[in-house]
């Protein structure tokens, strides 16, 4: 009797010590990282990484005019009155580093932007 005792607290603390650790917000070093929401300014992407966004994404946004006053910069706040929009799945399995981002195009440049704050955090041109 004793053993059986002794092998069912054993089984109960096993599995008990995953489900406190998760509980308590621990994670190991074996479990899937999520993807962190966009939370940098600014981006940098490889040359080859630009060419596959701006190939993707230069037929999927209008060229939208400027607004006055509104410079297409890297730090530069996207004006409400411009056309965001997600940028697509296809593309940002091509190219990771975009999934949490938004697009737009601006003046002939492709704008990469950071949904929370509408800043611009890579500028592209074609």
């Amino acid at each position: 009797m004793k053993k059986q005792v002794s092998i069912a607290l054993a089984a109960g603390l096993l599995l008990a010590g995953p489900t406190a650790a998760s509980a308590a917000g621990i994670s190991s070093s074996s479990s899937p990282k999520m993807s962190n929401p966009a939370a940098q300014d600014s981006l940098s992407l490889a040359t080859s990484q630009q060419k596959t966004a701006w190939n993707d994404l230069k037929g999927q946004a209008s060229n939208q005019t400027a607004p006055s006053g509104f410079q297409a910069t890297i730090g530069s706040v996207v004006p409400s009155n411009l056309k965001i929009a997600p940028v697509p799945s296809k593309t940002a399995t091509e190219v990771p580093a975009l999934k949490p981002y938004d697009f737009a195009m601006v003046s002939g440049k492709l704008l990469i932007v950071n949904p929370s704050d509408k800043k611009v955090v890579e500028v592209i041109t074609g």
